[in-house]
């Protein structure tokens, strides 16, 4: 027998482990797909860190998992943006705005445990692991099928609803023939954990380069996490570097701000390129995360844009009882997460391609920006809601 679930999440990540945290308590029968076994987690949960915006910390309180994080995380207090070549620089100070941080910082594997710790206790979700979407399996107006592989060959279900969370790639957003508007950014970003003479003080500094965007994130361990990014060019070159070579490296890019970096942990390469799904949504199934926009990490609004496509549907799937893949559910779920997720792709692709553009041109013009956006206060307000993860048609849970 071919068992039919209301919603089924393809993809075990960070979305998509969030949407069926937030989908608990409902009357829906929920499915995971997760493409790992029981005892791993996902490759995404690796030491990078991850800048909660306060909307996304406020979301993951009220739905218990940052209370299952049991190392420390790194509030965010203020952030410090400045261009080498370029005057000015952009400070803004959260206790400007009534806040003790704008977000917390906290490595992937830590949340990933988190998630982990929260989706064990959810006693009517369903989880089909390891397990992989190959295809869909026709559609009767009622729900679509669908066909995973799994360890013990192939198995069909049926869902209402299908929400894909399975990444950049997705395998589901291509079976549902949703086109994609790609663009390599011609960058590699290197994360790592260094040590610094200098504790963090609740500072994240962005310091844009021609070569990409260097930020140095304050972790709760006492250490910072630092994101460099390099033409792919010649990041076969710096991945090769030693030690002392990687951390003069990266001193040179970003200063003495933080004072003499000491040492380095193990370093991630992730080549960047952007992936815009040209639409959200297909019959009785739904795009979130990096398979609706996966998106240049400047500013480090992935992951809390996609943490609010999945807080959305939440929130449509509560008010609205009955089919959970009606169409009219479905596009009015579009309608509210227009406008965070244009402004947001907007503003991210366009302070890439800015901030990385050597031309002399550029340079008085991006330097007349940062001392705009340092004194005019309309201007800040604007870019603190923006980091902040207020934006748009915010989810209730965000508030």
């Amino acid at each position: 027998m071919i068992r039919t679930h209301d919603v089924v999440i393809v993809g075990g990540g960070l979305v998509g482990a969030s949407l069926a945290i937030a989908l608990d308590g409902l009357p829906l029968d929920v499915a995971l797909v997760e493409a790992t076994p029981p005892a791993e987690l996902p490759a995404v949960f690796d030491q990078r860190n991850l800048s909660l915006a306060a909307a996304s910390v406020n979301a993951l309180s009220a739905l218990g998992v940052m209370g299952e994080l049991r190392a420390p995380t790194g509030p965010i207090r203020r952030i410090q943006v400045s261009r080498a070549g370029d005057f000015g620089s952009v400070r803004l100070e959260a206790a400007d705005y009534g806040r003790e941080a704008f977000g917390q910082v906290v490595v992937a594997r830590d949340f990933g445990e988190a998630l982990e710790a929260r989706l064990s206790r959810l006693p009517r979700l369903t989880r089909y692991r390891p397990a992989r979407f190959v295809a869909l399996d026709g559609d009767d107006g009622e729900a679509r099928g669908l066909r995973l592989a799994t360890a013990d060959g192939e198995l069909r279900l049926r869902a209402r609803l299908l929400a894909a969370a399975d990444g950049t790639r997705s395998a589901l957003r291509e079976a549902l023939g949703i086109p994609v508007r790609h663009h390599d950014y011609g960058q590699t970003l290197f994360v790592a954990r260094v040590h610094g003479e200098r504790a963090p003080d609740g500072t994240a500094w962005e310091r844009f380069t021609d070569s990409g965007p260097t930020a140095l994130l304050p972790r709760g361990d006492r250490s910072y996490g630092v994101v460099h990014g390099v033409p792919t060019a010649q990041a076969a070159a710096v991945a090769a570097l030693d030690e002392a070579g990687w951390l003069a490296r990266v001193q040179d890019a970003f200063g003495w701000r933080a004072g003499r970096f000491l040492r380095a942990g193990e370093r991630s390469a992730y080549p960047i390129a952007s992936a815009i799904a040209e639409a959200l949504v297909a019959p009785r199934a739904v795009l979130l995360g990096n398979a609706a926009q996966t998106i240049h990490p400047v500013g480090a609004q992935g992951f809390n844009l996609g943490l609010r496509d999945a807080l959305t549907l939440a929130e449509a799937l509560r008010a609205r009882a009955g089919d959970p893949g009606a169409a009219e559910l479905l596009a009015h779920h579009a309608q509210r997460r227009r406008e965070d997720r244009e402004r947001t792709i907007a503003f991210s692709d366009g302070l890439a391609r800015t901030t990385a553009n050597p031309s002399p041109l550029l340079r008085p013009l991006r330097s007349l920006g940062l001392l705009a956006a340092d004194r005019a206060g309309w201007l800040q307000s604007w870019l603190v809601g923006g980091a902040m993860g207020f934006r748009g048609d915010v989810p209730e849970l965000c508030r």
